[in-house]
């Protein structure tokens, strides 16, 4: 690991770390108040995604919308409106919208073979923007004279590694360039994690092998066609499915690849001290044969 004890971390001067771990449990509020400190680059995952990676799918899916529309129609063809992408570290909407949910087009879902492609272009560019970290943390220093810096990555990086083979390319990348931290959540945090995406449920990215078997199961268990599926019912059905699947992978990535942080503690951070110190007391937690 670029950090192996306490004392390591606590003298290096240049602390580079890679959170990881479900979405809502604290990733962006960390890198949110470390970058508050002005002191830590914030490198967004997701930001990067959607700027440099899928930026011409999410605008020519907003196209294809307004050529459905006549008046949108001529003015496009005329080159008299131009449609973008308004992409922040605080909306990060457009990627997940073009995502999309797989189901019902009348009920805004997408036909699962379009979900599908949909799926293998993010899958390319979530790994395209990891594999951009160290770039970033060199950009960050000889541009902006950045010392510390923290990746923001999605809660999806765990679909596209085996933690448990030591020479996992992506993995091994990383490690070299950053300390992965886990935070991790408890049962009460997955009701939560729950509750909140019964009320708003999200596009997410899966795993191939993952959605086969889902989408394969919903359809059988509840006797529908595919085109007749309805998008939110699909995708809230498969959360808690999804959060089971991907927690011993998140366990297996601290465990060979990096160490953990409880997302209570993440909580109770208060600024970049408070953070140093919680992986201080991470390292040391840390088995010595891990």
């Amino acid at each position: 690991m670029l950090y192996d004890t306490p004392a390591a971390w606590a003298s290096a001067p240049e602390k580079h770390v890679l959170l990881f771990g479900m979405s809502g449990l604290g990733k962006t509020f960390v890198s949110n108040r470390l970058r508050e400190s002005g002191n830590w680059f914030h490198y967004s995952v997701d930001y990067r995604i959607g700027t440099r990676y899928m930026g011409e799918h999410i605008v020519d899916n907003f196209k294809r919308e307004a050529m459905q529309v006549p008046f949108l129609r001529d003015l496009l063809m005329s080159d008299s409106i131009y449609i973008g992408s308004n992409i922040t570290l605080e909306n990060l909407s457009p990627v997940s919208t073009y995502l999309g949910k797989p189901g019902n087009p009348a009920l805004g879902g997408v036909p699962i073979d379009e979900y599908r492609l949909r799926q293998a272009q993010f899958r390319r560019a979530e790994i395209a923007a990891l594999q951009d970290t160290a770039h970033f943390i060199d950009r960050a220093k000889a541009l902006y004279g950045y010392p510390h810096f923290v990746c923001d990555s999605g809660g999806s990086i765990c679909e596209w590694v085996d933690a448990e083979d030591p020479e996992d390319p992506l993995l091994r990348d990383l490690s070299a360039v950053t300390l992965l931290v886990w935070i991790k959540g408890d049962a009460a945090h997955t009701e939560e994690l729950i509750r909140r995406f019964d009320r708003d449920p999200k596009p997410m990215a899966y795993q191939p092998e993952f959605l086969d078997r889902v989408w394969a199961t919903y359809l059988a268990e509840n006797g529908v066609a595919p085109e007749a599926v309805d998008p939110d019912a699909f995708i809230r059905w498969t959360y808690a499915q999804a959060l089971a699947h991907r927690q011993p992978r998140y366990a297996a990535m601290a465990q060979n690849w990096g160490v953990t942080v409880e997302a209570d503690d993440i909580a109770r951070m208060r600024d970049a001290a408070d953070f140093e110190a919680l992986i201080a007391h991470a390292l040391g937690n840390r088995s010595p044969n891990a």
